[in-house]
């Protein structure tokens, strides 16, 4: 029987953190819907080594995280596999909102932002800046067009997907539940998800 290890809502534009020991399932809920999740993961025992876009990317030859998607990290381990996802196109390639981004694309000063969140985050396990990287953008719509443009789509995305990302090692396992204002990534209001943490028992 599963056991529920930990189940907490994390409000708009804050961000979370825990240790997801190996074999247990994180689930993360988009409660209300349109709400994107700027994720990032580190080998527990070691988090120099991360989560790496790139090599995510290549061994699943496709830009996009769904079911069956291994996370690996900088050396090539597995950090999770997504076993079970709602949703089934999350973006790989955008990364995270931050102040020099919005200062670049939208003329703005102050904005709160997921490099912020990031920031403060791995400062409670003894990590700084320097431990950000290319992330995953759970429930975020990407869409990659022939000419190879990109954008976040002004896409409503319905309320109660959900994603179950299972521990293949110890790992770090950090969150923004992003604050931007300044496009449609969460429809213009943050809002609160759900996150979950279940042992096989």
């Amino acid at each position: 029987m599963e056991t529920i290890v930990l189940d907490e809502v994390v409000p708009p534009r804050k961000p979370w953190g825990r240790v997801v020991r190996k074999g247990e399932i994180l689930r993360i809920v988009d409660l209300e819907g349109q709400q994107a999740v700027d994720f990032l993961c580190y080998d527990a025992a070691n988090p120099a080594d991360r989560y790496s876009a790139t090599n995510t990317i290549k061994v699943q030859g496709n830009v996009y995280v769904t079911r069956g998607t291994v996370l690996y990290s900088d050396s090539g381990h597995a950090l999770f596999t997504v076993i079970a996802d709602t949703y089934g196109r999350h973006d790989t390639i955008y990364g995270c909102c931050s102040r020099a981004n919005n200062r670049l694309r939208y003329g703005i000063e102050g904005e709160a932002s997921c490099y912020d969140n990031f920031t403060a985050i791995l400062a409670q396990f003894g990590l700084d800046r320097q431990a950000i990287v290319g992330n995953v953008n759970f429930f975020m719509p990407v869409p990659i067009r022939p000419d190879g443009t990109a954008g976040i789509a002004d896409e409503s995305v319905t309320p109660g997907h959900y994603v179950d990302l299972h521990a293949e090692r110890d790992v770090l396992a950090v969150l923004s539940n992003c604050p931007q204002m300044l496009n449609p990534c969460n429809g213009y209001k943050p809002t609160p998800i759900r996150v979950m943490i279940r042992s096989a028992g």
